[in-house]
């Protein structure tokens, strides 16, 4: 087992394993942002953003959401989810300098004309560093608001309406956002098909089939962030500018 994770297929199996765990999450995390959108829907967005008193009026489904998220063991999968991501990141950069010291300048190891034709295969450590980048643009909107203050001891913003509205009021955030969730795409859109040919998955038959799932999956994840992103504006600016002032 040893002999295997130190394998260059062994770590290319941990960096198949962990990205596949924070795939899971985003679809998670997506499906409850986007119930923000189905409070506007309904006409609960508003109303559950301008309650002051935690939300008495009624809870809007994206407040069911994060209260959901804030449960016992959502928040023992948080440093886990944490402990992943770095570990895909770091396995990441190594396999890339290990590729470029092997390859020269092919900058990500692949195994297939298809994975070498692929835009998104040579660029997955600058695709990896723009997401990393606004990761922590994100963290600072709504993470250091909320879970980090519940940390430290400090009082937490309770109210997840408001912090969409003041996360993206302003166009530019909304427009570095689209950029992460493109970035998002082309990642998740190669990682999860690469991800089952590292485990073999590669022939003809399944390769095709794999690549479509992929385009479904990582389509529907940055759907639904960018659905959330764009409502959230509107909401903002034209449905309910009044609640930030």
């Amino acid at each position: 087992m040893a002999n295997f994770l130190t394998s260059s297929i062994g770590k290319k199996f941990i960096q198949s394993i962990t990205g596949a765990f924070l795939i899971i999450f985003l679809l998670l995390h997506g499906t409850i942002n986007f119930f923000s959108v189905i409070d506007t829907i309904t006409g609960k967005f508003g109303i559950a953003a301008a309650d002051a008193e935690l939300f008495s009026k009624g809870d809007g489904l994206f407040k069911l959401g994060c209260d959901f998220m804030s449960t016992p063991v959502i928040t023992i999968m948080v440093p886990i989810l944490a402990l992943g991501f770095v570990i895909h990141i770091a396995y990441g950069i190594y396999l890339t300098v290990g590729n470029l010291k092997a390859r020269g300048n092919v900058r990500y190891a692949v195994h297939s004309k298809a994975a070498a034709d692929s835009w998104a295969a040579r660029n997955m450590v600058v695709l990896g560093i723009i997401i990393l980048g606004l990761l922590c643009f994100h963290l600072n909107h709504f993470w250091a608001k909320m879970q980090l203050q519940e940390f430290i001891g400090a009082e937490a913003e309770n109210n997840p309406y408001l912090l969409l509205l003041e996360t993206f009021r302003h166009w530019w955030v909304v427009v570095l956002y689209i950029i992460w969730f493109i970035a998002l795409w082309l990642h998740i859109n190669h990682g999860f098909w690469s991800m089952f040919q590292t485990i073999g998955w590669n022939n003809k038959k399944w390769l095709p089939r794999l690549k479509v799932i992929s385009i479904v999956v990582s389509s529907l994840i940055v759907l639904l962030f960018v659905a959330v992103a764009l409502n959230s504006y509107a909401e903002a600016n034209w449905w309910h500018p009044e609640l930030l002032q």
